[in-house]
């Protein structure tokens, strides 16, 4: 690696400074280390250790030839030091520090200096031990952790630049932060936890039977109290340093504890049940978080690759994970009802997680999910409380729409918003009906995300004609008719799924379906019941259409929903010429239900009837596949929705298919596909889930190695694809880079 810099001056040798020190010497980032330390057997300790290069005697004389000086010293010292080598600092000099409050540094620049230099760069690494002094210093302590930096209106963007590369330079993750704004997180999740430690353990340390109390202490008590045996000093110095900040996070905690004790003595379980699941599953997403495996609006996730090779067979009985669109509908209404509403077959994909986390910062109840297993203790029409900040539903635009027409009727303002790829849907196509029923309702640049849902509004009943065949937007009007006062009506073009109205009729709402036109009153109640969700079909068919393709296959996909409106898939299959019969057909908590078997038989190409294509919209990109893998020509025409999905499936279905040597051709609606021997390449997924899973089994035709890009959405959907994939004979796997 090319040299950073010059010489590196570290004032105080602890265990941060230390370590620094090691880690920029041991990976020769930059030409000198040099460090200083008040202490002259830490100094003396650092230099025999090979720690540093240089052991500066002379403070000033060492500061006026760094290029970059490094402040680890206690927040309580830090003025006093600035103050001290204000006098010896060239202006190129580069002045950072690693305390872990940035208020009291800057304010003490401000009054050394008169002004906030701009070589004068705040930092913090988000790493220790109980551990101190230079002795206990550590090359990899940086390693995968975060550093925040906290540039200020006057610094220089070359010395941002600078200190940042100088932490990533040991391993650590650079994220940038308003001063104010990091005081407050790190009162919340530093500050604040250890002080608690430390209070925990002097109170039962004083008390009578104290000796029993540490000796008979389980694994939690060690792990929650092992930060109180961090330097006191420093803490102490910490607690004044950032005291707003920690009083207002101590408040809170106190309110909290306040609400559970209340909760303990009346014996309200629900309210127990409330903080222990919300805290549940917040651990488990700062779980996540820290593996690197969970949706955050302000994370970088890993890229996902899928790796196909060429033939295989499909063989076997399997059951593909729940149906997404009945498991999102399950947790909404189901928190909107009166009673407990018990789900299992839940789908545990990331879209419908977003669906559970938003109605748990709604003040819902949930339990679990647990192997498909979800209750849901509903608040009713009118028991949404309002969100602590605006509402993040990562990739699915079902949550969005459908809760834009929740939203409409609360009495509270909120905000929706996703992933970047969520961020380019558009929104005004549920927008402006809601707006028709007096709702305040506004989207961002072009029409897309986020959403702002101005509370408080009477919504009135309208008729509303769909200008195009959507379920999310008919449930999107169906739902916020719930809050209207009157009948409202939806009358759409084409048939379009009716899990809404299916459920709604479920939880015992009076819900009029006559031919195109959906008809409800608002002002009702929901009550709540239990729900079995199938198996979904849009997942089933890949596996569908990879027995259909791949010669010698047979599959059977069990308890797969057929529910009228969605199956399309099937009926397009069997025209095109497939072997597949519905076994065990019957009704499932008001859904139709069966296991599908299909063998493989050649297919012929076909023109696509226009009145299946609403029943068949997201398992086009499948649908392509078989296409391209029948004898004749296919026409798909009516099928415009398909270019606003998550990505335009259209573009993105005749570009890799082109890419892998087929004969086809897009067009405004859909696409004109011939029958085509397929060759290997890589594959642009868009971050479209259904696009990655469909190219996967189109392995099973190529004659080449197929790689698939960008392929992290599938978790929103399908977290088990490759599993399943790989156990029914598909040569896939799986690839994190």
């Amino acid at each position: 690696m090319s040299r950073l810099t010059g010489r590196v001056l570290i004032i105080g040798l602890g265990l941060i400074g230390g370590s620094l020190a090691k880690a920029l010497r041991v990976r020769r980032t930059v030409t000198t280390v040099v460090g200083f330390d008040r202490d002259a057997d830490e100094l003396e300790t650092g230099l025999r250790l090979g720690i540093i290069d240089e052991a500066a005697s002379d403070l000033h004389a060492a500061v006026a030839e760094a290029d970059v000086v490094v402040l680890a010293v206690p927040v309580k010292v830090m003025e006093t030091v600035l103050n001290d080598i204000r006098p010896s600092l060239r202006d190129e000099t580069l002045v950072t520090d690693v305390g872990s409050v940035k208020g009291n540094v800057v304010r003490a620049a401000e009054r050394i200096y008169g002004y906030i230099p701009p070589t004068f760069i705040p930092g913090h690494p988000i790493a220790g031990s109980e551990k101190s002094g230079v002795a206990a210093a550590d090359e990899t302590l940086f390693e995968h952790h975060k550093v925040i930096i906290t540039p200020l209106p006057e610094s220089d963007p070359a010395a941002v630049t600078k200190i940042a590369r100088m932490w990533q330079a040991v391993g650590a993750e650079v994220l940038q932060m308003d001063v104010d704004r990091h005081d407050e997180v790190l009162a919340a999740t530093s500050h604040l936890p250890h002080l608690l430690a430390f209070s925990l353990v002097d109170t039962l340390a004083q008390e009578q039977e104290r000796t029993d109390i540490f000796r008979y202490a389980a694994g939690g008590f060690r792990d929650f109290t092992r930060i109180a045996a961090s330097d006191p000093t420093m803490w102490h110095d910490v607690g004044l340093a950032n005291k707003q900040a920690i009083l207002q996070k101590i408040d809170e905690f106190t309110n909290g504890l306040a609400q559970l004790k209340q909760a303990i003595e009346t014996e309200d379980s629900r309210a127990m049940l409330g903080i222990f699941t919300r805290a549940k599953a917040a651990r488990e997403h700062f779980s996540k978080i820290l593996s690197g495996s969970a949706y955050s609006q302000n994370m970088t996730t890993k890229e996902t690759v899928f790796h196909a090779q060429p033939g295989g067979q499909v063989q076997g009985t399997i059951r593909v994970p729940g149906d997404k669109s009945i498991s999102h509908r399950s947790i909404m209404l189901g928190s909107l009802a009166d009673g407990v509403t018990e789900v299992t077959g839940f789908l545990e994909g990331e879209d419908s997680l977003a669906t559970l986390q938003a109605f748990r910062d709604m003040g819902v109840v949930i339990e679990g999910p647990h192997q498909g297993q979800v209750k849901i203790y509903g608040v009713g029409l009118n028991g949404l409380q309002q969100p602590p900040g605006p509402i993040y539903v990562g990739n699915s635009g079902t949550t969005i729409r459908l809760m834009s027409g929740l939203l409409a009727g609360q009495q509270f303002d909120s905000e929706l918003s996703g992933d970047e790829s969520l961020s380019k849907r558009p929104m005004e196509r549920v927008a402006k009906p809601l707006r028709l029923m007096g709702a305040e309702v506004e989207t961002g640049e072009n029409g897309c995300p986020p959403v702002k849902i101005k509370g408080g509004q009477s919504l009135k009943a309208i008729h509303y004609d769909m200008p195009m065949a959507s379920a999310q937007v008919k449930s999107c009007v169906m739902l916020a008719g719930l809050y209207a006062e009157g009948e409202t009506s939806v009358t759409e073009p084409a048939p379009t799924r009716d899990h809404t109205e299916r459920m709604l009729r479920g939880f015992g709402y009076n819900v009029d379906v006559d031919g195109s036109n959906v008809r409800l009153n608002g002002g009702g109640a929901l009550q709540a019941g239990n729900i079995d969700v199938p198996a979904d079909i849009s997942s089933a068919t890949f596996f569908m259409v990879a027995a259909a393709i791949t010669p010698d296959s047979d599959i059977t996909l069990e308890h797969v929903g057929i529910n009228p409106t969605r199956v399309g898939v099937i009926n397009i299959l069997r025209q095109m010429g497939s072997n597949l019969e519905l076994l065990n057909e019957r009704e499932v908590g008001g859904e139709p239900v069966a296991d599908i078997r299909i063998r493989y038989a050649p297919l012929k190409g076909i023109h696509i009837p226009e009145d299946q294509v609403p029943l068949a919209i997201d398992e086009f990109p499948a649908l392509f596949i078989a296409a391209v893998c029948a004898e004749g020509e296919t026409v798909l025409t009516g099928a415009e929705e398909l270019r606003v999905k998550e990505s335009d499936r259209i573009q993105a279905m005749v570009d890799g298919l082109k890419i892998l040597g087929a004969d086809i051709e897009g067009t405004p609606d859909g696409a004109i596909i011939r029958g085509s021997e397929l060759g290997g390449g890589v594959i642009e997924s868009h971050h479209d889930h259904r696009i990655a899973m469909s190219f996967t089994i189109a392995s099973l035709r190529a004659k080449g190695d197929i790689e698939i890009r960008e392929c992290d959405n599938v978790a929103t959907s399908f977290p088990n694809f490759v599993d399943l994939a790989q156990q029914v004979g598909i040569q896939v796997r799986k690839e994190e880079q």
